[in-house]
């Protein structure tokens, strides 16, 4: 959505960035009565923050099994947080960020061990690396995934970046059109640098690539080498690097990245 980024408060006076906070409520007075004062810029993402400290307490000492109860309050959490983050904030693409990605993996990875008839030690401490790093955006390496864990990693990178191809495309069709329909608007989306509306179209035929990948890696189930999973990923951040920043060096890692994927 394009929305004004920042806003007085009509009562008390206050200003604010309404994509720091994500509310139209005054943090100084608590008054909903605001007006925005800047050009709109598209923005999708809303802050949020991740704590599993009161999850890790919980499952420090489970042993086969999780606890039920302890599962489907994780599972909130997560699904609450990755329901927050977009990947464009005031008018500027981001990168997947290592918190978004752990955290959708940790998800999978409960689901996936939930299923599991004789989890195994391996199993189990890697849910846990993943629990005990997710917040802060660090998960185990590929090297380290298990066999029955393969699934989780897949399907974590499948869903997440076909979330941020949605995003990204939102983007590039604003880059194209900053005006729309109103040729005095001012632009919804920047880049660094000049020629940014020259990056559309190889940006477009790699995101295309990235969306065969990631529909090919869903159809079997997320079950694919864990570094090609990783690869995905890279090849989406990449893409976007490319976008922001009109980096070639970019855009040919992620066309290498495809290719390897690919072979």
């Amino acid at each position: 959505m394009n929305v004004r980024g920042e806003r007085e408060c009509r009562d008390c006076g206050g200003r604010w960035s309404y994509y720091e906070t994500g509310s139209i409520e005054c943090p100084d007075c608590g008054s909903v009565r605001s007006v925005g004062l800047e050009g709109r810029a598209t923005h999708t993402d809303t802050p949020a923050s991740l704590d599993l400290a009161p999850h890790r307490d919980r499952f420090g000492d489970a042993r086969k099994t999780l606890p039920a109860d302890g599962v489907a309050d994780l599972k909130r959490d997560l699904r609450e947080y990755l329901r927050k983050r977009g990947f464009i904030s005031g008018g500027e693409l981001r990168p997947l960020d290592g918190t978004v990605i752990a955290a959708r993996e940790l998800l999978e990875a409960v689901d996936v061990y939930d299923r599991l008839r004789e989890p195994t030690d391996a199993d189990r401490e890697y849910l846990l690396a993943l629990l005990a790093g997710a917040d802060d955006g660090e998960r185990p390496a590929a090297t380290e995934v298990p066999g029955s864990m393969r699934e989780a990693r897949g399907s974590a990178a499948a869903r997440i970046v076909s979330e941020y191809r949605d995003d990204f495309l939102t983007f590039l069709d604003e880059l194209a059109s900053p005006a729309g329909s109103d040729p005095d608007a001012d632009p919804t989306v920047s880049v660094a640098g000049e020629e940014g509306t020259a990056r559309i179209e190889p940006a477009r035929e790699l995101l295309e690539r990235v969306r065969d990948r990631t529909k090919r890696m869903s159809a079997l189930q997320g079950d694919v080498d864990p570094t090609v999973a990783d690869a995905l990923i890279e090849a989406a951040n990449a893409t976007g690097a490319y976008v922001r920043t009109g980096d070639t060096e970019a855009l040919d890692r992620a066309r290498s990245l495809l290719d390897g994927a690919d072979a």
